[in-house]
């Protein structure tokens, strides 16, 4: 979001399998699949859809795609595993060359072999500038990706880039199809083709996305035969339609979520997660863009609050756009609730209270909107104990609800509570979130942060490979971030799904901030098996 939208929405990004009302267990009486149905059919409720299910647009850029495969994948501990490739890569002494070795015997859908010519035409189509992918910058370290024959790929970096094998589990497409189109415009967009273990069947745009098990699925063909993808995105109702049995399943706020607590025939699952709310603080607002005034709203907001009265607990305050418990996190940024440094700040800085208690410089008044997603609950309540904390300190946030398509071309000038958050490495996230070359590209730093130190220390944590250099370099990020506020972190989400207790095999993976389409419960539903 602010990820999430590309890949729709939330927030985006991001940014994140698929599912819908519509097909249900084929046995259940009702034809709804959560009444003890056939567990060969699967209804999953969640919030949003992708604008597109190409990977070239950015689909499916973190893996789990489920029409897709990568080089590599990731297991339930996200340690990376072969998928499309044979084996991890062979990697150069300079961290300059990494070498892949294809899997055997692939096909895609349509039933055309897997090559090395695929894999190069994925990278090079998406490196394209013409090509209108909002990650390009992830892979920026890229020089050149050849093939050696048909079953071997090279890629060769312009520096050593730390993380990269992990940037390779990007779903590959097939040349044969996707080559002979407009990435920007073409029917893969909506027509995709993979070797993923489900091909899509339908796509109602809003209503739902349905898929069949693939049945040459080089992994072997999956037990649940037909996944639906419910797009619900308001929480209360996805959760009454769990309720009726009308979904198997759903992504729901932990408050909702607590209402299915003695149903025995569902089950909760929690998923610990980099997904982060903030606030974005515009540097083009006459108030927003004032330091002093990010910096006293850093102040006022009681981050811990939020996460025991909108969580439930489930999550952490957000010092920062790390997890406290990551291991590049840096811990002497942490700070409580401080009213009266937020106020003494706006002193000094001649912010003065107004008759209304609204401070007040040069005739201006400390006010701005602050934007969130309509039906997204979380986020209204996240943005209304923001504005109450904002007011205790002198600052008017006038909370607003939109749809996506009217916060967009606002978020230049109006803050947004926004959702973020990557997984497997710091760059994947606080690149696209903070480096100036980024301003305004698409839910890309957002709200504008221009910081050179924080841009030099981004710049030194992609581009070493000394881990001791990278930390004190995220170290630098974190620590600028709280004496220059480019947004106001609030909390850490854990993800909360409940679904029909039908199944085994299911697991949770430490979560991004898009989920719901690849993340989840669902992860791995092409392993699920019927419970006896």
């Amino acid at each position: 979001m602010a990820t999430t939208r590309r890949i729709r929405a939330a927030g985006a990004a991001v940014v994140a399998t698929a599912l819908v009302a519509g097909l249900a267990a084929c046995s259940a009486p009702t034809g709804g699949g959560g009444g003890g149905g056939a567990a060969d059919s699967v209804v999953i409720g969640v919030a949003s859809e992708p604008d597109t299910l190409s990977p070239l647009l950015g689909y499916g850029k973190d893996g789990n795609s489920k029409i897709f495969d990568g080089l590599l994948a990731r297991d339930a501990d996200l340690k990376l595993k072969p998928a499309l490739a044979k084996a991890l890569p062979e990697v150069d002494d300079k961290g300059l060359t990494y070498t892949y070795t294809l899997r055997d015997g692939v096909k895609f859908s349509d039933g055309e072999p897997l090559t090395a010519a695929d894999v190069v035409f994925t990278y090079r189509t998406i490196l394209d500038k013409k090509t209108n992918n909002p990650s390009r910058s992830e892979l920026d370290a890229i020089k050149e990706v050849r093939a050696e024959g048909d079953d071997k790929v090279v890629f060769t970096l312009k520096y050593p880039y730390a993380p990269f094998a992990a940037r390779t589990v990007l779903p590959i497409v097939p040349e044969h199809v996707a080559g002979g189109q407009d990435p920007n415009t073409g029917s893969f967009n909506t027509e995709p083709v993979g070797t993923g273990p489900y091909v899509l069947t339908g796509w109602s745009k809003g209503e739902k996305l349905t898929f069949k098990a693939n049945p040459h699925y080089w992994g072997g063909e999956p037990k649940v035969k037909k996944l639906t993808m419910a797009i619900v995105p308001d929480d209360d109702v996805r959760a009454t339609r769990l309720r009726s049995g009308d979904l198997d399943g759903a992504v729901l706020p932990p408050d909702l979520a607590a209402t299915f607590t003695n149903d025995k025939d569902k089950k909760t699952y929690r998923a610990r997660s980099y997904d982060f709310r903030a606030v974005t603080l515009p540097t083009a607002h006459k108030v927003t863009g004032d330091r002093a005034i990010r910096r006293a709203l850093d102040a006022a907001v009681d981050r811990r609050a939020m996460v025991d009265k909108i969580l439930d607990g489930a999550g952490r305050p957000a010092y920062g756009p790390l997890p406290v418990d990551d291991p590049w996190y840096t811990k002497d940024v942490e700070r409580p609730q401080d009213l009266a440094k937020a106020r003494r700040i706006l002193d000094e800085a001649d912010w003065k209270p107004g008759a209304d208690g609204i401070r007040v410089k040069d005739g201006r008044r400390a006010s701005f909107t602050l934007l969130y997603p309509s039906g997204d609950k979380v986020r209204q309540d996240h943005a209304l104990a923001y504005a109450s904390d904002a007011k205790k300190a002198g600052i008017e946030v006038k909370a607003e609800s939109a749809t996506w398509e009217v916060i967009e071309p606002r978020m230049k000038n109006d803050a947004v509570l926004a959702g973020f958050g990557s997984v497997g490495d710091p760059d994947f996230g606080l690149y696209t979130l903070l480096h100036s070359s980024l301003a305004g590209d698409g839910f890309n730093n957002m709200g504008h942060y221009d910081n050179p130190t924080v841009d030099r220390a981004l710049d030194t944590g992609r581009r070493s490979q000394d881990r001791a250099t990278r930390k004190e370099a995220y170290a630098t990020v974190q620590r600028a971030l709280v004496a220059d506020p480019g947004y106001t972190f609030l909390t850490h989400l854990d993800h909360v799904y409940v679904l029909a207790d039908r199944w085994d095999g299911l697991t949770t993976q430490l979560e991004p901030h898009e989920h719901g389409f690849a993340s989840g419960p669902w992860w791995n539903a092409e392993t699920w098996r019927p419970k006896k």
